[in-house]
């Protein structure tokens, strides 16, 4: 979650209805395929129990016997059975990964990403959610204050491991004015509970300063580092991360942004203790988000120093694994020239250009290849720095409308709504391409910027 935009928060939701999980897409060659499921089918139960979740769905399809109540698309049900191989899979795809409902937050932190947008904008980008089951699914954060007994409980019995947990600070008292909830201080004992049972998590800390950063900031991390023993370490991983402030947040927020004095203590900061854990621990248990450098202004960590990268989804090391996976990529797919000539306009954010640069280059060394790279502020949150994922619509018709964008433009689709063609700010690449009288070329990674940006744009869908 780059630039600390908070786990998303919201009020408990009491789940006490299991809707029919809905397909939404049969892949082909497989077990359901070969019966004749289709999209818009629903499975109303599995062996006589209904599946509250994907997480109860996969446990209950691991049996080779499965007795399945199907509702079809025209509201008829059906029952039947399938024999198969032990943990063979359907070949099925749902709407939605709860079946439920989710378990929302009512923690209110003022850093929260939820609480720093305009209103008026589609109702789903106000959604909070703290649901450990989207944790252990995909890797969203949650901050353990929202659960019942009976979530815990399905914790230990499923063995929900690793969960990526929202720490922030681990003395109550910060903790609670963070969070703005009175549990936000069972922090560490929910830890103990954690390692009693040999579960793992992922933590995350966002540094608000004069907040939780100082001594405040060292004591969390010594306190996670502790839990960080073991032939399973509860503490697998801790990212640190620079608050992300936005112009529509609340103006009684009592946040700060981080300048980039700030950032130089607390990479100094974190780096001294990061050297003590790896002497301690032989890893080094927290790592800066690569936001820390670039407000710094200072050169980025090696390659080597991320370990496994435990935290690339907060952008630990994300610039430096980008940056090694396309120089790997680029020896196999890049030809020494293409025909015809191309011209693209590759869009990021400002906070990576200095970065990407080397690429830019290795991509402009292809002859008849041309590919400028725009890097971009956001206007529209109004950052002087921004990440690749924050730029929005409205930040890409400002800064582009009525220049030579070549044939196209080469879009990380970090940031766009997983799933849809819909930038944060509710404009549709659609209507972009529309107003800016050119195409967007989505790319979702270092393999599609290659191939999107040698294969003629005439055989490109958008």
């Amino acid at each position: 979650m780059p630039y600390a935009l908070c786990p998303m928060p919201y009020a408990l939701c009491t789940m006490t209805t299991i809707h029919p999980a809905r397909i939404t897409k049969v892949l082909p060659d497989s077990i359901a395929a070969e019966i004749g499921f289709e999209s818009g089918d629903a499975i109303v139960a599995i062996n006589g129990t209904r599946p509250r979740d994907l997480i109860d769905y996969q446990f209950l399809c691991a049996d080779e016997v499965l007795e399945l109540e199907v509702l079809d698309a025209t509201g008829k049900t059906h029952s039947l059975e399938i024999e198969k191989d032990y943990d063979q899979d359907l070949g099925l795809e749902f709407e939605t990964a709860l079946f439920d409902g989710l378990i929302q937050c009512n923690n209110r932190c003022p850093f929260c990403f939820i609480d720093q947008q305009p209103p008026g904008k589609r109702t789903s980008l106000y959604f909070k959610d703290d649901d450990y089951r989207l944790s252990f699914l995909y890797g969203s954060y949650l901050t353990l204050t929202n659960l019942p007994e009976k979530e815990w409980q399905r914790i230990e019995q499923m063995r929900l491991s690793p969960l990526y947990v929202s720490v922030h600070a681990t003395e109550p008292e910060v903790r609670i004015r963070l969070l703005k909830n009175p549990r936000a201080g069972q922090i560490l004992q929910q830890l103990k509970w954690f390692q009693k049972r040999r579960l793992q998590i992922h933590a995350q800390v966002v540094v608000c300063p004069g907040i939780n950063d100082g001594e405040h900031l060292e004591q969390t991390l010594k306190d996670l580092a502790s839990f960080h023993t073991g032939e399973v370490p509860t503490v697998a991983s801790v990212a640190v991360v620079p608050v992300g402030l936005t112009r529509f947040r609340p103006q009684e927020d009592e946040l700060t942004p981080v300048t980039k004095e700030k950032a130089k203590e607390v990479i100094s900061q974190v780096q001294i203790l990061s050297r003590q854990f790896r002497q301690k621990f032989a890893s080094s248990v927290a790592w800066l988000a690569d936001e820390w450098f670039l407000i710094a202004g200072e050169e980025l960590p090696s390659e080597s120093e991320y370990e496994e990268y435990p935290q690339i989804d907060n952008g630990v090391g994300s610039i430096q694994l980008f940056i090694k996976q396309f120089a790997t990529i680029a020896a196999e797919l890049l030809p020494p020239k293409v025909y015809p000539q191309r011209k693209l306009t590759w869009v990021v954010g400002n906070a990576v250009e200095k970065a990407f640069k080397p690429i830019l280059k290795r991509l402009n060394s292809v002859e008849g290849l041309e590919v400028n790279m725009r890097a971009l502020c956001s206007d529209y949150w109004g950052q002087d720095i921004t990440v690749t994922g924050l730029l929005t619509g409205h930040d890409l018709l400002l800064n582009l409308q009525g220049q030579d964008l070549g044939e196209g433009i080469l879009l990380p689709n970090v940031m766009l709504k997983h799933g849809e063609l819909v930038f944060l700010d509710d404009m549709s690449i659609e209507e972009l391409a529309c107003k800016l009288e050119t195409k967007i070329l989505p790319i979702s990674g270092v393999e599609d910027l290659i191939t999107t940006s040698i294969v003629p744009v005439v055989l490109l869908i958008f």
